[in-house]
């Protein structure tokens, strides 16, 4: 197997129960991401997409199989090992968003950051830069309680780019987001990969990502089902981004 690409999935599987009553959310699924792509995951609800992506990030152990990240099998690594790589290696936007509530936008957005070691202020600023560049320059003291679904989305989208980590994963990220935010979204996941190299992983039902991915891989009872290309370079070249 090459270890070229930014992250290989090789013969992954996560299967839950055993003999008869067994189930395969992913089952044998094989593929690479490479740096500056932007891979999205598409299949049926119930398809397995979450649980691979959430395998892929560390978040999740498989039954078998590797995830290479870096040249650094995860599935061999220890819970510390783990923390250390997701954040330094992996920003993660959850569809339930995961901010703490007892903590401003801004204070949610700069945890990855003072965990990191960044001084208060240096912190403050990138993660008031982060929640700016999301539309949420009015909100940065605000409580999860008093944002609504789309802004807590867009401040866990910030939470995971502030670090400015190669990979990010993203599950849905545009679900909670009406057409407009949605799209803002997108392009600057785009700009990102375009940019700065970053590989980008989504998970979505949105057609529209169709044409910002660099590639289209679909799974369906857990299995890799195609893999089609996107529009992401043309993307790129359209918004004078350029690629990586």
């Amino acid at each position: 197997m090459s270890f070229m690409s930014l992250i290989n999935v090789h013969n992954l599987t996560k299967t839950y129960g055993d003999g008869h009553t067994a189930v395969h959310a992913v089952n044998d699924v094989t593929f690479t991401v490479d740096k500056g792509e932007i891979v999205l995951i598409m299949g049926p609800s119930g398809s397995g997409k979450t649980t691979l992506v959430t395998i892929m990030a560390g978040l999740l152990a498989p039954t078998s199989g590797t995830v290479i990240i870096d040249e650094n099998d995860i599935t061999t690594l220890t819970k510390q090992q783990l923390a250390d790589l997701r954040l330094t290696k992996i920003g993660f936007v959850f569809q339930s968003f995961n901010l703490l509530s007892s903590l401003s936008a801004l204070e949610n957005v700069m945890i990855p950051l003072i965990i990191s070691g960044e001084n208060k202020v240096a912190a403050n600023n990138k993660a008031t830069q982060a929640l700016t560049q999301l539309g949420l320059a009015s909100r940065l003291t605000n409580l999860p309680r008093d944002l609504s679904g789309g802004e807590k989305q867009r401040v866990s989208i910030a939470r995971a780019l502030v670090n400015d980590p190669p990979i990010i994963f993203a599950d849905e990220p545009t679900a909670n987001l009406d057409s407009v935010n949605g799209q803002r979204v997108m392009e600057i996941l785009c700009e990102v990969a375009c940019t700065k190299g970053r590989s980008v992983v989504v998970v979505s039902h949105d057609q529209r990502i169709k044409s910002m991915a660099t590639r289209i891989i679909t799974i369906e009872d857990g299995k890799f089902l195609h893999e089609e290309k996107g529009g992401h370079d043309e993307w790129c070249t359209l918004h004078g981004k350029g690629t990586s």
